[in-house]
């Protein structure tokens, strides 16, 4: 069987590589630079196991710029495509998706589309009705960054919004690629797929908000916060999981999907979902002024990625802390290896790591890292428990 696949980010590529052990894969992207990388089974995003997979598992796996090479006689299309949050909409900016729809449609009008982008609830029957006798599917995806195929060879769960047989073949393809056993099969509504996926992150991010909070109140009222949670951890109720204490939550999916999930209440009674919302702005503003009021004169901001093992800073917590420093008219100094420019955002990057740290005299970092242990003193972190 043949997969198009079209983006090559952790979702799209994890896909992929996943499909590819037991069918021909075509991944489409606009990106010649990761096409090359791909082609010559190296990763163009961080992440050990999608490396290894590349480099040495037997996969049927090539990459293309040519949209006509990838949909024609493809079977199955994979979108994932990005759906950034537009704040002047408050929906996702769908037109990647919707685009790409349309052409595949006009290559290989008898594919299965299968929708990997995180989508507003509702837009899956919308795309059913702009395009008649298309075989549209929503698939949501679950996956951490850095642990991508990780997490697509061990998936918590696989949801299809679609019972019908070609729903049900493509949860069987996924299911074959899985190096698991017993993985839990959901075939549901599209629109109750779409809902799974920004229910369950905005939970994540409720309890990432959770927290933080705690540690909020902790460190207001010079309380030991890691008693504390070890205390509320033990409930098996609660459990001592995903509760270390950060700057807040960022990254691709949790910024996004608590907001969409928000617009999408708009005529729904609710409070906890604007809550969670919003916390995340209060958490970033206690981080700030704790930093400030620490009387700095040169702020250091060790690497922008949320955690080890990722190559993303897009929506960064840490940015919204920059922002509020800047602001307050105190000058930042960025170390971060990935970023090629003098400046960002207004803010000089030094990525002599001897010179940053000299330069500094305080130095936030969401994540601790070994690099900065001969500096302990100047490191400002919430982090307790040197995990994410």
């Amino acid at each position: 069987m043949k997969v198009a696949v079209v983006g090559t980010g952790y979702v799209g590529l994890s896909n992929a590589v996943v499909l590819a052990q037991h069918h021909e894969v075509v991944a489409l992207d606009i990106d010649p630079a990761k096409v090359a990388a791909l082609n010559a089974r190296t990763s163009p995003i961080e992440d050990p196991e999608l490396a290894d997979y590349l480099a040495h598992a037997d996969l049927d796996l090539r990459a293309t710029l040519d949209p006509t090479e990838a949909y024609t006689g493809a079977d199955y299309v994979v979108i994932a495509t990005p759906t950034d949050y537009d704040p002047t909409t408050n929906f996702f900016d769908t037109s990647s998706v919707e685009q790409v729809i349309a052409e595949a449609l006009a290559h290989t009008p008898t594919a299965v589309l299968v929708i990997k982008s995180t989508i507003p609830v509702g837009f899956t029957v919308r795309m059913r009705q702009t395009h008649p006798g298309a075989t549209i599917i929503f698939s949501p995806e679950f996956l951490r960054e850095g642990r991508a195929l990780h997490d697509n060879l061990h998936p918590s769960r696989i949801v299809v919004g679609d019972d019908s047989p070609a729903g049900q073949q493509f949860a069987a393809m996924l299911l074959k690629g899985a190096a698991t056993d017993d993985v839990p099969v959901l075939l549901t509504g599209p629109t109750e797929a779409e809902a799974i996926k920004l229910f369950a992150n905005t939970y994540l991010a409720l309890r990432v908000a959770y927290f933080n909070e705690l540690d909020t109140y902790a460190a207001t009222h010079g309380l030991d916060t890691a008693q504390i949670i070890d205390g509320v951890g033990l409930d098996p109720r609660i459990g001592t999981h995903y509760n270390n204490p950060s700057f807040g939550y960022g990254g691709y999916c949790l910024p996004k999907d608590t907001r969409q999930l928000l617009a999408n209440y708009r005529e729904v009674p609710q409070n906890l979902i604007k809550a969670v919302v919003e916390a995340n702005d209060t958490r970033k503003d206690f981080i700030a002024a704790d930093v400030l009021a620490r009387n700095p004169k040169v702020v250091g901001v060790h690497r922008l990625i949320m955690k080890a093992g990722s190559d993303n800073f897009r929506d960064s917590a840490i940015q919204g802390i920059i922002t509020r420093i800047t602001t307050a008219g105190i000058p930042v100094i960025i170390h971060e290896p990935t970023l090629h420019t003098p400046t960002f955002h207004g803010c000089q990057v030094v990525n002599d790591l001897t010179h940053f740290k000299q330069q500094a005299d305080i130095i936030l970092t969401n994540r601790r890292s070994p690099d900065l242990a001969d500096v302990e003193d100047k490191v400002y972190t919430r982090d307790l428990y040197g995990r994410d």
